[in-house]
C-alpha cells in the first residue's frame, strides 16, 4: 500500500494535527510536511501527486490557487514502487476519523484526474474476419443505442421527478427563503453526513408525516433535528411548504426555530434546532420521571406565550390547529416551545380559515369537525384540553372501568361542579404543587374547553388568568352540553348549558346539501367525548 495522506487529526503516530505525509505500508508516514496552522481546512485545495519511474521520485504538491497563492507545500520521497505494489492496482480515495462523535469531518472532492505514460505490454493479435467485424460492430452500435435511450430515459424520468418538486416548492418558495436572515437551504448531501446517511439509530421519532433524525451539521458543529417527510405521505409537500413558510417568519423564545430547508434528490427535508429534551408527551407519562409543579406550570406559561404571539404578535394570526404535548418540545431546561407547523395556517385578524378538519382527535374543537373552520378559538380549545393534561397527568381519553373518570374533561368539570377541583391534581405529585396556581391552570383548561366557541376565552385572556393578572372566570358547575338540532330547522344546533339552575342555548348556523326526497342521520362524536352533534333531516 502506498498512500497521500491529508491529515487533520492528530493520532498517537502523527507528527502534528495539520500534515501532509506519503505512507509506505504503514499508517505513519514515511515524510511528512507539517502545515504551520490549519486554517486551511475547509478551504478548496489543489493536490498534484506525480511518480517518476526513472528517477522513482514520488512527489506531492498541495497548493491554494487563486485562493491563496502562498499555499504551498511539497513533500518527496524515492520509492521503487514496483517493488512494493503489484502488477494490477487501484487507485482510490480513503476518509475517515476514527474516533466517533468527537472528530467529525466532511470530505469533499469536487474533481479528479489520473493519466500515465506507461506503455501497456503488446499481446499477440488475433484475426477477425469481416463479417465477424460488422457483427460486432452492429452489436455495438445497437447496444450503445439501447444505453443511450436507456440513459435519456431514466434522465427524463429524474428530472420529471425533480420538476415536480421543484414546481410545488416553486421559486418564490426559495425567494422568500433567501432573504439573508433566517432558515437557510441546505444541500442533501450535508444532511444525509449530519445524520451519518439518516442511520436507524439517530432516529428520534416517527409519525405520519416521516420520520425525525438526531444530527450533527459539521461546518457549524451544530446539533440538529431533521425531519425527513415520507414519500408516503398524501399531504406530505402541502404541510412541508406551509410548515417551512409560515415557521420562517416567526421569532419567538417559545417556538422551535427552522434553521433550514431542503427539497432535493426526491426528498423532502426540515431542519430544526434539537430539543435536549424532547417532547412534551414522552415525559408527562414516562413510567419512572415525573414532571415537578414547577416545571409544569413553566410549560403552561411557555405554550401560552406562544400562541399569544402565533395569535396577537404576527402581522397574519397564525391559527396552528395540531395542539397537542407531542407538539410541545422541551430544551435543556424544560422551556416550551411549539412546534410542528405542518398544519398551520395564515389568515387575518379577526377572521378564520375555511378548511377540512384537521389535526388529532381528541384535541379538535367540536366546531372544526362540523364546519370545517378553523380559528383561534380552535386553538385555545386544543390549549385547553392541554392545560389539564399538564395539570392532571391524564390523556384525554382513558381507556378504564371507571366511567365517570374516561373523559378528561367532564371528570375535571365534574369535580369542579363539587367543590374539589384540586383532587384532579396529579397523583404523583404526591400534594407537592401550589394551590392557587393548580386551580388556575384547572379553571382557564375547562374555560378554553367551553363547547360554544364564543364563550371561550381569547389567548390573551388565558394567560393574563395563569399570571395573576386577572381574576378565575365564572363557569357553568355543569359541563355545557351540545343538544340536538330542531328537526324542522336542521341546519341549527344548540349548546344547552346550566349555572346554579338557570340555563342558557346558543345557535349556530351550519350548510348542508340534501336531496328533496332523501333521509340522512350524521352523528360525529370525538374521540375526547366532550361533545356530541347529532342532525335529522326530515
Amino acid at each position: 500500500m502506498v498512500a497521500v495522506e491529508f491529515d487533520t487529526y492528530q493520532n498517537l503516530w502523527d507528527p502534528s494535527k495539520c500534515h501532509v505525509g506519503i505512507d509506505i505500508n504503514d499508517i505513519s508516514s514515511a515524510v511528512y510536511e507539517m502545515i504551520p496552522n490549519c486554517s486551511y481546512i475547509g478551504k478548496i485545495m489543489t493536490a498534484q501527486i506525480s511518480y517518476d519511474h526513472l528517477t522513482q521520485n514520488l512527489s506531492v504538491h498541495l497548493s491554494g490557487d487563486n485562493y491563496d497563492p502562498t499555499i504551498n507545500f511539497n513533500i518527496n520521497k524515492t520509492v521503487n514502487l514496483s517493488s512494493i505494489l503489484p502488477n494490477e492496482v487501484a487507485i482510490g480515495f480513503s476518509a475517515a476519523t476514527g474516533n466517533g462523535y468527537t472528530a467529525l469531518e466532511v470530505h469533499q472532492l469536487y474533481t479528479w484526474s489520473f493519466n500515465s505514460t506507461l506503455v501497456p505490454s503488446t499481446k499477440k493479435k488475433r484475426t477477425v474476419s469481416r463479417g465477424f467485424r460488422g457483427a460486432l460492430i452492429a452489436s455495438a452500435a445497437i447496444l450503445l443505442l439501447l444505453g443511450t435511450s436507456l440513459y435519456i430515459l431514466i434522465k427524463i424520468r429524474l428530472n420529471q421527478k425533480k420538476r415536480d418538486i421543484e414546481t410545488i416548492c416553486d421559486e418564490s418558495m426559495d425567494d422568500e427563503f433567501e432573504k439573508g436572515r433566517g432558515p437557510k437551504r441546505f444541500q442533501y448531501n450535508e444532511l444525509a453526513v449530519a445524520t451519518k446517511e439518516f442511520a436507524e439509530n439517530e432516529k428520534l421519532g416517527e409519525g405520519g408525516f416521516g420520520s425525525v433524525y438526531r444530527g450533527i451539521l459539521v461546518d457549524e458543529g451544530t446539533h440538529v433535528a431533521i425531519k425527513r417527510v415520507s414519500k408516503d405521505s398524501k399531504q406530505g409537500k402541502q404541510e412541508y411548504i406551509s410548515e417551512v413558510k409560515i415557521i420562517s417568519q416567526l421569532r419567538h423564545r417559545n417556538l422551535v426555530q427552522l434553521i433550514g430547508w431542503c427539497h432535493d434528490r426526491d426528498e423532502l427535508l426540515l431542519v430544526y434546532e434539537l430539543m435536549h429534551n424532547g417532547s412534551l408527551d414522552t415525559h408527562l407519562y414516562h413510567k419512572d420521571r415525573v414532571l415537578t409543579w414547577p416545571m409544569r406550570h413553566q410549560i403552561a406559561l411557555g405554550l401560552g406565550s406562544a400562541l399569544l404571539y402565533l395569535h396577537n404578535g404576527c402581522q397574519k394570526c397564525v391559527v396552528h390547529r395540531d395542539i397537542k404535548p407531542s407538539n410541545v418540545m422541551l430544551d435543556s431546561s424544560f422551556n416550551a416551545k411549539l412546534g410542528d407547523f405542518g398544519l398551520a395556517r395564515l389568515i387575518d385578524h379577526n377572521s378564520t380559515a375555511q378548511t377540512i378538519p384537521a389535526g388529532t382527535m381528541g384535541y379538535i374543537a367540536p366546531e372544526c369537525v362540523i364546519t370545517g373552520q378553523a380559528s383561534t378559538e380552535s386553538d385555545v380549545y386544543s390549549f385547553g384540553v392541554v392545560l389539564l393534561e399538564i395539570a392532571c397527568g391524564r390523556r384525554p381519553v382513558v381507556i378504564q372501568e371507571d366511567e365517570n373518570k374516561a373523559v378528561l374533561v367532564k371528570w375535571v368539570w365534574d369535580l369542579f361542579g363539587n367543590n374539589s377541583i384540586l383532587d384532579a391534581i396529579d397523583s404523583r405529585l404526591i400534594g407537592k404543587f401550589e394551590a392557587e396556581e393548580a386551580e388556575r391552570l384547572l379553571v382557564v383548561g375547562l374555560w378554553c374547553v367551553h363547547p360554544d366557541y364564543t364563550l371561550r376565552p381569547s389567548i390573551r385572556q388565558t394567560v393574563s388568568v395563569l399570571q395573576f393578572e386577572s381574576p378565575l372566570p365564572e363557569l357553568p358547575l355543569k359541563m355545557p352540553v351540545l343538544m340536538y338540532a330542531n328537526p324542522v330547522d336542521p341546519g341549527k344546533f344548540s349548546f344547552s348549558t346550566s349555572t346554579g339552575g338557570t340555563s342558557s342555548v346558543t345557535s349556530l348556523n351550519i350548510s348542508h346539501t340534501t336531496g328533496s326526497s332523501s333521509t340522512s342521520r350524521i352523528t360525529s362524536n370525538s374521540l375526547d367525548t366532550t361533545w356530541l352533534f347529532k342532525e335529522e333531516v326530515m
